[in-house]
């Protein structure tokens, strides 16, 4: 039986389109399927509660600052789209399996090429419609497919999915029941399918919410100045 890991992701993060990249490295040599999830982010914060980088200035200029060094160490065209945020909604949807069908990993490759080497507006449908003509696939159809109401309802559908396995931020990869959130956890993930996890030997359950790392009771909550 293929060994799967499943990638969430959203075109709005640049961590994603350098996972997307660099995910390969990690799967074909030990013949992991790669299988793509497209999901809305937004959905993931508004469910969690969280605000997403572009909300907290200082955070989404760390996140490009960061992500242009990995891609200037790493040899990756990175530039940012055009706009930022935009609306991701015609791009996720194209990039649904059950639009893009057995072209799915080109549709994804081209429309994060498109948005962060080249730095075009992915949140214009022409924009998509363009990039998946020059990577050799029919823009037109693929487009016309994104807007049927199934992948309206799939895209919502792959979202809840997504909340349910745990995801809270984009890329996630999850194998094996494991999630591995972010840029930085592949090294960690290539462990953890070589049977080399570093938490094998650790007694989890004393670091998490079910040991020593409890929530505070409120009453014992200090301010941002108390601390002395």
């Amino acid at each position: 039986m293929t060994r799967s890991i499943d990638f969430y992701f959203d075109y709005l993060s640049p961590y994603a389109y350098l996972a997307w990249l660099r995910l390969p490295e990690v799967c074909t040599p030990r013949k992991v399927q790669i299988v793509a999830r497209p999901v809305l982010f937004a959905g993931l914060l508004n469910y969690w509660g969280h605000l997403g980088p572009a909300e907290i200035p200082p955070k989404g200029q760390h996140v490009f600052k960061e992500c242009a060094r990995f891609a200037a160490m790493a040899g990756i065209p990175f530039r940012s789209p055009r706009y930022h945020p935009f609306r991701p909604l015609t791009a996720l949807r194209v990039s649904l399996a059950e639009v893009a069908q057995d072209r799915q990993t080109d549709v994804i490759s081209a429309i994060f090429a498109a948005g962060w080497a080249e730095g075009e507006d992915l949140g214009d449908a022409e924009t998509i419609g363009a990039a998946l003509q020059s990577a050799g696939l029919d823009g037109n159809a693929l487009l016309s497919a994104a807007y049927e109401p199934s992948a309206k309802l799939k895209l919502r559908q792959e979202t809840q999915t997504a909340v349910e396995a745990g995801v809270f931020g984009i890329p996630t990869m999850l194998v094996d029941g494991e999630l591995f959130w972010g840029l930085d956890q592949l090294p960690y993930l290539a462990m953890f399918l070589d049977g080399k996890d570093p938490l094998d030997s650790i007694d989890v359950s004393k670091i998490t919410s079910e040991g020593r790392a409890a929530v505070r009771p409120a009453s014992l909550q200090r301010g941002p100045h108390q601390d002395r």
